[in-house]
């Protein structure tokens, strides 16, 4: 089982020290920033399970960390716990309303500070059954949504998204580069669901570069389209100026021989009840998966949707 990554923010080393000290004795995995900047760039750039955040800090203080992570649609979720000085009722106030789950103010026992750790992360228990990389729910959530869906009866549409060519992206660009572009492609899932879809729209990340959205029949194109608009905007980011430029990268494939590989683009199949019954989650996949290759065979960008009757 992974250990709970922790990351422990503040400009003064010997608190960093002290701090990790009173967590050694616990199963967490520490990790360390001086300010709040670098704390931005390891919190964009590692999953982690909890961020105990210094509020006084130079460059960027606690609070306005706490705001800017908390206006990141893929990072919302993740638990903050604010470090106070004692009597700095400003701070506490400050803390909370820039969306900090709990705080504790200096000097703390280690034993409170253990504690306090501990609940916050049997609060957010329900994220192991989440996606690591984008915290999006993974396949048990996922399997629960569809079988929900077909109990209620109504009509639904379930969009499988998965991004084109990108085996030869990771390989050239590296895993970190590929788990960026994943994190992306999460965040405009929710931001497209959020602006075309409703309130009881659901997200997941099955796994990879492939992910599911249930929603309505009517937004189902909608969403479609706009997702494709927003990852053709913000695919070319992904690549260097040359790459770029040529509109392909050369990788080898699967026999060693090099290619012209299509930049990045993404195929969506869409499943309705509209035309035929469904009456299990398998089958649900099944038309998932033969409608994504069908788009995969279009260029660049594309979603179908499942139109036909059933016999």
């Amino acid at each position: 089982m992974l250990k709970p990554r922790i990351l422990l923010v503040d400009d003064d080393p010997d608190i960093l020290d002290v701090l990790e000290i009173s967590l050694s004795e616990e199963n967490y995995e520490i990790l360390k920033a001086l300010d709040g900047e670098e704390a931005i760039r390891i919190i964009k750039s590692k999953p982690l399970d909890l961020v105990l955040l210094d509020y006084n800090m130079p460059k960027m203080n606690g609070r306005e960390v706490c705001l800017q992570i908390k206006k990141d649609l893929l990072l919302q979720h993740l638990p903050i716990i604010m470090v106070t000085g004692k009597g700095e009722l400003d701070d506490k106030i400050g803390g909370i309303n820039a969306g900090a789950d709990d705080y504790i103010v200096k000097p703390f026992e280690p034993k409170e500070l253990s504690a306090r750790i501990r609940m916050i992360l049997r609060r957010t228990q329900r994220d192991l059954e989440a996606n690591p990389l984008t915290r999006l729910p993974g396949n048990i959530p996922i399997l629960n949504e569809l079988s929900k869906r077909l109990e209620t009866k109504n009509l639904f549409a379930v969009c499988y998204i998965d991004l084109d060519k990108f085996k030869a992206y990771n390989d050239t660009y590296g895993f970190e580069h590929g788990d960026e572009v994943i994190r992306e492609t999460a965040r405009i899932l929710i931001r497209t669901v959020k602006e075309c879809g409703g309130p009881d729209d659901f997200i997941g990340h099955i796994g990879g570069d492939d992910f599911v959205i249930v929603t309505s029949l009517e937004a189902s194109e909608k969403i479609s389209q706009k997702i494709i608009d927003y990852f053709e905007k913000a695919s070319l980011s992904f690549y260097n100026d040359r790459d770029r430029k040529n509109g392909y990268i050369v990788a080898k494939d699967r026999k060693g021989q090099e290619q012209r590989i299509p930049l990045l683009s993404i195929s969506i199949g869409i499943v309705t009840n509209e035309f035929r019954k469904i009456e299990h989650v398998a089958q649900i996949g099944e038309i998932g998966a033969e409608l994504k290759s069908y788009a995969k065979k279009l260029e660049r960008s594309n979603y179908i949707k499942d139109k036909r009757k059933a016999e």
